[in-house]
């Protein structure tokens, strides 16, 4: 039985947890309590020494990096591969998959540095918020935590997100004006790797960023979600009530986000 390690809203549990729901995948849930700092226990640090989520064990493996997880699930069961046999399609596949990289520091950007560092600031007394960030063993992570909980949306971080964010929508567009997935006509690998980044901008009420010049996105989260593998993989651990809490807490940054949207972005 494979064993999951993640975090319920976490985004790259969630893009795993859809791969596992693609692949018709059985597997044991352990859930990882990121609020209250579960993923830097000693436990789970010899894991993953990195302290994030999620985690797969087979037997004596342990596979850490979402992207790595899918890979290795998709040569698991029974299920429709997610990368295709062509060589020219498994490559497209991959090189979505390797944006992920910087997709995933963007998306941690844009939640961190609006509804995250809201939660925080309203929870926690300076002293407290510098002593969890001190707890995050990569110091680079710990930087970056730093700066968006001192200086918000002003961060520079944030221009770097946008910059990603930007040449992401622009290129989605690009291909799904040509079919309804991200290697034409075949939902894949990289649908399943983007889908829940998306949906956590969406979650956060800023689909403003896409709706205007690139709409193609909204029209493919819209088929993503339709999905029953969305459902096992988001709307089981992060359902109607937890998308009206973020969009909530969401909405009062919608306006500097999309005037520094425009701004840095020149739209």
């Amino acid at each position: 039985m494979l064993e999951l390690s993640h975090g319920t809203t976490s985004v790259c549990s969630a893009k795993v947890r859809i791969g596992l729901s693609e692949k018709g995948l059985e597997w044991h849930s352990h859930q990882i309590n990121l609020t209250k700092g579960e993923q830097h226990r000693p436990e789970y640090l010899r894991l993953n020494p990195k302290g994030v989520v999620p985690t797969l064990v087979d037997g004596g493996l342990v596979v850490v990096e979402s992207s790595v997880i899918l890979e290795y699930i998709d040569d698991l069961g029974t299920g429709p591969r997610l990368i295709p046999k062509n060589p020219q399609d498994s490559a497209r596949a991959r090189m979505w998959l390797a944006r992920c990289i910087d997709v995933h520091a963007a998306i941690n950007t844009m939640t961190f540095s609006t509804v995250g560092r809201s939660r925080i600031r309203a929870a926690k007394t300076p002293e407290e918020a510098e002593a969890a960030i001190l707890r995050m063993p990569n110091p680079a992570a710990r930087a970056k935590r730093r700066d968006l909980f001192n200086l918000g949306l002003e961060s520079p971080h944030v221009d770097a997100a946008f910059f990603i964010l930007r040449s992401l929508f622009h290129d989605m567009q690009t291909i799904l004006d040509r079919g309804p997935w991200l290697l034409g006509t075949r939902y894949s690998l990289a649908d399943v790797a983007l889908v829940s980044y998306v949906d956590r901008l969406d979650r956060l009420g800023f689909s403003g960023l896409w709706d205007r010049h690139t709409p193609q996105v909204g029209r493919w989260l819209t088929a993503s979600r339709a999905r029953q593998s969305y459902k096992k993989g988001i709307l089981d651990y992060a359902g109607d009530v937890e998308t009206d809490k973020m969009r909530t807490a969401g909405a009062p940054f919608w306006p500097d986000v999309q005037y520094r949207w425009g701004k840095v972005l020149n739209l």
